[in-house]
């Protein structure tokens, strides 16, 4: 990024800062001028002290008539302590102020050029020890978002690869009289046009809530009545794979929400709790009104999450079993679950055992 690009970037950041903290800013920035006033101006008070002093010195000495002696002496002494004196001040403040925040300017300039590795000292004095780490902590952010931007981009590649290879495939072996270009053969190479649709989709609705911009067309929703559709919809799909999909609740449970997007986020809950429970199991939807918050629990008696993969279950292309690669599946589910959730104002959480199945809670 350049150092225009990066100037423009930090000129709509400011602005979009609320009016409270641009205001914490420039009185830090007030603070730190008035430090620089204060040092340099001792130093000029100090010469300027100094000389007059000495001044001062030969007059009363020229009154008194020991001109030529005190006069050697005061100007040895002036002329002795005062450039210590001010070297002492201009160290302490090229210590204090000039080094500080030289480092600082020389590790943006690195920063500007790409390298998102540098660090500042943090042990430094006053202000500049929260600039200091103020600053670490931008970079620290920047580093881990070009790693997620650059493993964003090869998680796309590679979901991008298998149904386009298959695609590819499949017409190249009509082309070449391989296949026979039957109904059952044209509606599975339809079937991978339907998974990349719905992978662009996908990202399409992540990038927006992400960046804030997806669009919520709130209106007064009763939670039961959307459990109720829920259930509807995956009763077919649970009685195939022998799974129980049972919904309870309790209390008034009506909230201000997207009634579409928040069905998106239960679906995708539900849809990843049947991929995950054997036949023979149950996947429960419940809610309740907590009084200033209600509760939406998906859980389920499926296989569980490992506790070292938790932390990592709303990341994008996050897939508990690596080995089924090619499940239709985009990998999305819950990071647009998490985003949507986030973008109403509420939370989602999840509690899992290995072998003692799943729990999904979204509290709004």
């Amino acid at each position: 990024m350049s150092k225009d690009e990066l100037e423009a970037k930090f000129r709509k950041e400011w602005h979009n800062l609320p009016p409270e903290e641009r205001q914490r800013y420039r009185r830090r920035g007030q603070r730190m001028f008035i430090r620089f006033l204060i040092v340099f101006g001792l130093i000029v008070m100090l010469i300027v002290g100094g000389m007059g002093g000495l001044i001062y010195l030969i007059g009363r000495m020229v009154e008194e008539g020991h001109f030529g002696s005190y006069i050697w002496m005061g100007g040895a002494l002036a002329l002795f302590l005062l450039p210590i004196l001010a070297m002492y001040l201009s160290l302490r403040a090229y210590r204090d102020i000039t080094s500080p925040l030289a480092e600082v300017i020389a590790a943006a300039d690195n920063v500007s050029k790409g390298d998102l590795t540098v660090r500042v000292r943090e042990n430094l004095k006053g202000n500049f020890s929260g600039l200091a780490k103020s600053f670490n902590h931008m970079v620290s952010e920047l580093e881990l978002a070009d790693e997620r931007r650059r493993n964003l981009t090869a998680d796309v590649a590679h979901e991008l690869r298998t149904p386009l290879h298959i695609i590819q495939g499949n017409l190249e072996g009509v082309l070449d009289e391989v296949y026979e270009p039957s109904a059952d053969h044209i509606e599975a190479t339809l079937d991978e046009t339907r998974i990349l649709s719905r992978l662009i989709e996908d990202l399409r609705v992540l990038s927006l809530a992400e960046s804030g911009q997806l669009p919520l067309r709130k209106e007064e929703v009763d939670i039961a009545e959307l459990l109720q559709d829920v259930q509807t919809s995956f009763s077919g799909q649970a009685a195939v794979a022998d799974i129980e999909l049972n919904v309870s609740s309790k209390g008034d449970l009506v909230v201000s929400a997207d009634y579409d997007r928040l069905t998106q986020v239960i679906n995708n809950l539900v849809s990843n709790s049947l991929r995950h429970t054997p036949a023979g199991g149950a996947v429960s939807l419940s809610a309740q009104n907590g009084g200033d918050q209600i509760t939406i629990t998906v859980a389920d008696t499926g296989e569980g999450i490992p506790a070292e993969q938790l932390p990592y279950i709303f990341d994008r292309f996050w897939r508990g079993d690596k080995s089924r690669e090619h499940t239709g599946s985009t990998g999305l589910g819950l990071a647009i679950a998490r985003q949507l959730v986030l973008a109403h104002g509420g939370d989602i959480t999840v509690q899992s055992a290995e072998g003692q199945g799943t729990r999904f809670s979204v509290k709004l």
